[in-house]
C-alpha cells in the first residue's frame, strides 16, 4: 500500500452537507443563519455544480402575470402531472413555500427577469395552467447557484470542493458523520457530525445519453443512503427530457432548454411534419416532458427520424432579438458545439436521461430518512415529482426544502444527549479505500461504467418491456461479477481513478434498483412506458420502495386534500404509447 493513503484529517461539525449544488448550499445557508456549525463538501467545484445547468426557470404562484394563479393550482398541476404518484403533503409544502423561496433569492440578491413596471416576469412552461415560471434568461440555475455561493461566502460557510464522500458513518441506525478522500492528493477525511444532509444528486448519468456531465449524478446519493440503511422510492421513474443534442459525442445529451419550446419552438420530423399534432394537438410542443419525449422517441423508432437518429427543434422563425434575449445560452451552446446558428437553422435533438424523480425515501414534511440524523434533499430525495416532473419544479424544491431541512437538522442536532462513535464503522470506511487502492485487476473501471450505460440505454430507456428488463438484469449480474477484478491506478494527476471506482459502485446499485422497480411496475404511467403493459393500472397507484435487503414493497399514497383535488383535471394516457 502506498504511503500517501495513510494521511487522514479529522473534522467535527454539527451538520455535514454532502453536495454543493443548489439544495446543499440552501440548507447550509439556513444552518449558518441559525448560528449552527455547518460544513459543505462536494466532489466538483461549487461553481460547476449541476444546478448551474438548469436553464428554464423556477416555479412559484406569484400571480405577477396571471392573478388567478394560486398555490393550490400549482399543487394541483404538480399532482396531476405526477400521475398521482407524488406525495400530496410534499407537494403542498413546496407549493405553499414557493413564494418564500423566491423572496429568499431576492434577499440574497438574485437578478430575475422583470416586466417594465418591476414585477418579476413569469413564462409558461409545459403543463402549467398559468404563467408561473420565473427566470433569468435561459440560465436560471446558473444565476441561482451564483446567488447562493455569494450568500454562503458572506456567511463564511466552510466548503471543501474536491472531497469525495465514500461512506456514511452509522452506529445503531444513527448517523455520526462520513468518510472520504481528497480527489487531488488522496488525503482521507474523517468527518464527525451530529446529522448529515445528502444533497449529491440523482442517477441519470447511468444512461448513455444524459443531460449530466461526466462524473456527476452517478447515483452517489442512492448508494450512500442504502449502505447506511435507508431505502429508495420509485427509482424507476426517470424523466427523459425531449431535447438533448446528439453530437459531438463528448457532450451528447446536453440539454436544449425547455425555454426553446416555451418561447415558440416547433418540433418536426425528417419529413418536415409538425408531429406533436398527432400526440397532443391541444398543447403541442408545450405538452408534458414525458409525452414530448415519447413522441420524439416514437418518430425516430418508426423511421421518421433524422439521419443521425433525432428530430428537429426549430426556433429560426422567431425574431432574432427574442432568441438573443430569451435563449442566449442555447444560442451560445449550439454555436460553440456545432458552429450552428439557431436563428437560421434547426437543432437536431433526441430524448436524454435528465432527472431522477425517485430517490431516497424521506418523510414528506422534513425530508428525514429512516436513518436517524440523515436527511436527503433535491434530486437525491423523492416525493414531489411522481411519474412526471413539471419543468421549473426542481429549482423551487431546492429552495423550499433546503430551508426546511436546514431547520430540521439543526433541531435534531440540538436534541442529542450524546454523540455516538463506532470504531468498526470507521475502520470499514477506511478498508473500502484501502482495498481499492491495492486492487490491480484486469478490468477497467471506465469500460464497466460504459457497460452499465449501454445496458440501461438498451433495456431501461424511454420504452421498456419485461424481456428487456430481465436481459438488463442479467447483463448487470455480469458487470457486478467483473467489478471484483478491477484495477485502480492513482497517479500524479490525482485520485480520479479511485473516484471512478466508487462512481461505478453507485451506478451498479442504482441500475439494479431501477431495473427491479421497472420490472415490478407493470403499467404505463408518466415517464414509465411499458410496451407490454400499455395502460395505467389503478392497483399500481403506489410508490415502489426498494431495499437492498428486502426487495420492493408497495407504499400507499395519502389522499389529496379537497382544496387541491377540486382543481385537478382528469389525467389521460391517450396518445401515450402510439407504437
Amino acid at each position: 500500500m502506498n504511503s500517501y493513503t495513510s494521511k487522514e484529517q479529522q473534522i467535527s461539525t454539527s451538520v455535514l452537507v454532502i453536495g454543493t449544488g443548489g439544495s446543499g448550499l440552501r440548507a447550509a445557508i439556513e444552518l449558518a443563519e441559525l448560528g449552527v456549525d455547518v460544513l459543505a463538501v462536494g466532489k466538483r467545484p461549487r461553481h460547476d455544480a449541476h444546478t448551474s445547468l438548469a436553464a428554464g426557470g423556477i416555479n412559484a404562484a406569484l400571480g405577477t402575470m396571471d392573478e388567478a394563479d394560486s398555490w393550490q393550482q400549482h399543487a394541483a398541476d404538480t399532482i396531476k402531472e405526477s400521475y398521482f404518484l407524488a406525495d400530496p403533503r410534499t407537494v403542498q409544502t413546496v407549493a405553499q413555500g414557493a413564494q418564500r423561496g423566491i423572496e429568499d433569492l431576492e434577499r440574497y440578491g438574485m437578478n430575475f427577469a422583470r416586466e417594465e413596471d418591476g414585477r418579476i416576469s413569469q413564462r409558461f412552461f409545459g403543463a402549467h395552467k398559468f404563467r408561473r415560471t420565473a427566470f433569468a434568461g435561459d440560465y436560471t440555475g446558473l444565476e441561482i447557484q451564483r446567488t447562493l455561493i455569494r450568500r454562503a461566502e458572506q456567511l463564511q460557510i466552510p466548503i471543501l470542493d474536491t472531497v469525495y464522500i465514500t461512506r456514511l458513518l452509522v452506529k445503531d441506525n444513527q448517523i455520526f458523520g462520513a468518510y472520504g478522500f481528497d480527489l487531488n492528493n488522496g488525503t482521507r477525511y474523517l468527518i464527525h457530525a451530529d446529522s448529515v444532509i445528502l444533497a449529491a444528486g440523482g442517477h441519470n448519468r447511468i444512461w448513455r445519453r444524459s443531460s449530466s456531465r461526466r462524473d456527476e449524478n452517478t447515483g452517489d446519493s442512492f448508494r450512500l443512503a442504502v449502505e447506511a440503511g435507508a431505502r429508495l422510492r420509485d427509482p424507476e421513474l426517470v424523466q427523459f427530457h425531449p431535447s438533448g443534442i446528439i453530437e459531438p459525442e463528448s457532450v451528447a445529451g446536453t440539454l436544449i432548454s425547455e425555454a426553446a419550446r416555451g418561447e415558440g419552438g416547433i418540433l418536426r420530423n425528417a419529413l418536415g411534419e409538425r408531429f406533436m399534432e398527432n400526440y397532443d394537438p391541444q398543447r403541442m410542443e408545450l405538452s408534458t416532458r414525458d409525452r414530448v419525449a415519447l413522441a420524439a422517441y416514437t418518430e425516430i423508432r418508426e423511421g421518421r427520424g433524422t439521419p443521425k437518429g433525432g428530430v428537429w427543434l426549430d426556433v429560426s422563425h422567431l425574431p432574432r432579438a427574442v432568441i438573443m434575449d430569451r435563449l442566449p445560452r442555447v444560442y451560445q451552446t449550439m454555436l460553440e458545439e456545432q458552429m450552428l446558428d439557431i436563428t437560421r437553422e434547426p437543432i437536431e435533438i433526441a430524448p436524454t436521461a435528465h432527472y431522477s424523480m425517485g430517490g431516497v425515501w424521506v418523510d414528506p414534511y422534513d425530508h428525514s430518512s429512516e436513518v436517524d440524523g440523515l436527511y436527503a434533499i433535491g434530486e437525491a430525495s423523492s416525493g414531489l415529482h411522481g411519474a412526471n416532473r413539471l419543468g421549473g419544479n426542481s429549482l423551487i424544491e431546492l429552495l423550499v426544502f433546503g430551508r426546511i431541512v436546514g431547520q430540521a437538522a439543526a433541531k435534531y442536532s440540538r436534541s442529542l444527549d450524546s454523540q455516538p462513535r463506532s470504531a468498526e464503522a470507521i475502520n470499514t470506511a477506511r478498508a473500502d479505500i484501502d482495498e481499492l487502492l491495492t486492487s490491480d485487476g484486469a478490468e477497467n473501471v471506465r469500460a464497466l461504467q460504459r457497460a452499465i450505460r449501454d445496458l440501461m440505454t438498451e433495456h431501461a430507456g424511454v420504452v421498456r418491456d419485461e424481456q428487456g428488463l430481465l436481459s438488463g438484469l442479467k447483463k448487470l449480474d455480469d458487470v457486478e461479477a467483473r467489478m471484483d477484478n478491477i484495477g485502480i491506478h492513482p497517479d500524479i494527476a490525482g485520485f480520479q481513478d479511485l473516484a471512478h471506482a466508487f462512481d461505478l459502485k453507485s451506478a451498479a446499485l442504482s441500475a439494479r434498483a431501477t431495473l427491479e422497480a421497472a420490472l415490478e411496475r407493470r403499467e404505463t404511467r408518466g415517464c414509465h412506458n411499458r410496451s407490454d403493459f400499455p395502460d395505467m393500472d389503478p392497483q399500481l397507484q403506489v410508490n415502489l420502495v426498494w431495499s437492498a435487503k428486502s426487495g420492493i414493497t408497495r407504499e400507499p399514497i395519502v389522499d389529496v386534500p379537497d382544496e387541491i383535488a377540486e382543481l385537478i383535471e382528469e389525467v389521460s394516457s391517450a396518445g401515450k404509447l402510439v407504437e
